[in-house]
């Protein structure tokens, strides 16, 4: 892989993030409504709202606020939070490591449990009917209602798990974080699964795993020399962005479970109008979406040499 195909994606990085940037902080302001009104409240008078205006700088031009905001950004200062009168830095930190072990967790359960799912039913047919049949109830199931089973059989009637919260510890964020990874992964797990079925058996048909079969040379040795290796080339490119894909279901799984973290906290900051502390949050989110899907491109150039060719 050249260097200029790697600088073409860092360029493509950073102007996605210029853009989402502006986005981010100029979808507040467009919406209906006088951001200093709505911190004021419906009974201040004009000149509490003029006084909130002008300390919280909304007087100014929206490129002058914009352009003080992304540069105090890029040092490190995400702004202060309109309701609690505290940097916005210092409410989230304790947030991103529960959201981080939430999304990783769900992670693992994706690659490993939907690659292995879909081995098994590539290679097992009656094995593969049931994994089939039980994946596309999965890929139906959305989030939350996952969220609401999971929580009625294993926590209230089973008390296998924590009901709500992310727990202290790594033990105790495992423990209080299964039930909401399983949430979270389901649907993506089932998709991945899917199609790591349909990967192998492209592969099973081609004409040198048929040759390899002729030969005599053992099932196992020409799944795992000639088959996988193969398959792993899409799957490992969709599990990347299904990955990035958590990131968004996270906010609503996040609710279900009270769990304390950068989504819910997303949420709680919106309906209070807390206008620095959703554009940190939807920053963050948004930078880390972008990072993934950077690092699964370049990846998969890694992986495939007709993509490499393509891109050169």
């Amino acid at each position: 892989m050249t260097l200029g195909l790697v600088g073409n994606r860092l360029v493509s990085f950073a102007v996605t993030l210029f853009v989402a940037s502006v986005v981010i902080y100029g979808a507040l302001y467009l919406a209906p409504g006088d951001p200093a009104t709505l911190l004021a409240g419906g009974h201040a008078t004009p000149s509490v709202i003029a006084s909130i205006a002008r300390q919280e700088h909304l007087n100014q031009p929206f490129v002058v606020r914009y352009w003080d905001w992304l540069a105090g950004v890029l040092h490190g200062n995400l702004g202060e939070s309109f309701l609690y009168k505290q940097p916005v830095a210092s409410l989230i930190g304790g947030r991103v490591l529960n959201t981080v072990f939430l999304v990783v967790y769900a992670s693992i359960l994706i690659i490993v449990g939907g690659v292995a799912l879909g081995l098994l039913a590539a290679l097992r047919r009656r094995t593969g009917v049931v994994i089939t049949v039980g994946t596309s109830i999965g890929l139906a199931t959305p989030s939350f209602v996952a969220a609401i089973i999971l929580i009625t059989i294993f926590a209230v009637n089973l008390k296998w798990f924590p009901v709500f919260g992310a727990g202290t510890g790594f033990a105790g964020r495992l423990s209080h974080l299964t039930l909401p990874a399983i949430a979270l992964a389901l649907s993506w797990l089932a998709y991945t699964a899917q199609l790591t079925r349909a990967a192998v058996h492209e592969e099973l048909g081609k004409e040198h795993v048929e040759t390899a079969h002729s030969r005599g040379i053992k099932q196992r040795r020409v799944v795992s020399r000639h088959v996988v290796r193969n398959a792993m080339i899409p799957i490992t490119t969709v599990s990347g962005l299904t990955v990035a894909g958590l990131i968004a279901g996270d906010v609503v799984v996040e609710q279900a479970f009270g769990i304390n973290g950068l989504g819910s906290f997303l949420v709680q900051s919106a309906l209070d109008k807390d206008f620095a502390s959703v554009q940190a949050v939807a920053l963050i989110l948004v930078t880390a979406f972008v990072v993934i899907n950077v690092i699964v491109d370049l990846w998969s150039l890694v992986l495939d040499p007709r993509l490499r060719a393509r891109a050169a």
